[in-house]
């Protein structure tokens, strides 16, 4: 009997921690900090942008179909919104071993080719990945810079149009940071992520 209560405490400890560790963040969430390599070999946090007044936090990558046909638009993003305290900071979460085609020197080869106005950072280990519950690319996270600390507004996916062949489409992103800049909370808090699952190696 204490052999199989022991068993049973070990299981149920198990999935708790796999929950846990697989929860996004919701808006009102605090927003955690990170310090990681960008692309330009310098490290990046939220304090690397000390007039900012939040961000636009993407999990995205080298290669999913998806991230690609969203690279222009989270280019456009932050060509709109950096001169308006909202840069963009872009983090790659596959694991290199996972996905080859997003190794660093992979990063930095297609940051340089695309002239990427923002950081593209790597996730060595995916803990930031993790501590953000990022599931797929592109994933987005916007924060606020408050007086409370970095606090998630919204979470989710960028516009309702990954295929990218909408006339009329709801820009979630914008919409949320033209709620904050006029001091309210957005609308829409959180939609569904659309793109890949992030890469991860496979365990032993």
């Amino acid at each position: 009997m204490k052999k199989i209560i022991l068993l049973f405490a070990l299981a149920l400890s198990a999935f708790l921690a796999q929950a846990q560790n697989g929860t996004t963040l919701k808006a009102g969430d605090s927003a955690p900090d990170f310090k990681l390599k960008n692309v330009d070999n310098k490290e990046v946090s939220f304090e690397s942008f000390p007039n900012a007044k939040g961000y636009i936090v993407v999990f995205t990558c080298n290669t999913c179909p998806y991230a690609v046909g969203y690279e222009q638009r989270i280019i456009d993003l932050d060509k709109k919104f950096k001169s308006q305290g909202y840069p963009v900071i872009a983090i790659n979460p596959n694991d290199p071993e996972a996905s080859t085609a997003d190794t660093f020197n992979k990063m930095q080869d297609l940051a340089k080719e695309k002239k990427y106005p923002f950081p593209y950072l790597f996730d060595a280990g995916q803990k930031i990945t993790d501590e953000y519950g990022a599931k797929r690319t592109p994933h987005i996270f916007i924060v606020s810079k408050t007086a409370k600390g970095n606090v998630v507004e919204y979470v989710g996916a960028i516009d309702n149009d990954p295929e990218g062949t909408k006339a009329e489409k709801v820009k979630y992103a914008e919409d949320v940071i033209a709620s904050l800049k006029s001091g309210q909370k957005p609308a829409v808090t959180q939609t569904k992520e659309i793109g890949c699952t992030v890469k991860r190696k496979a365990k032993a």
